[in-house]
């Protein structure tokens, strides 16, 4: 499992805030244990990259 928010399908512009944010459905104890234990990986990470299936077929 990945943990790399740049191609990570949640890690999206917000124009309020001026700056990437994550959008996974997180409650704050989660968001703490990602945030203070740096091994832990992301259990939300879902890879962005949308031709993956399309190199998969080729």
């Amino acid at each position: 499992m990945q943990s790399d928010c740049s191609t990570c399908m949640y890690y999206s512009y917000d124009e309020e805030y001026g700056d990437y944010i994550c959008d996974a459905d997180m409650d704050e104890d989660e968001f703490y244990r990602f945030l203070s234990d740096r091994h832990v990986q992301c259990p939300f990470y879902r890879n962005g990259d949308e031709y993956m299936v399309v190199r998969r077929q080729m």
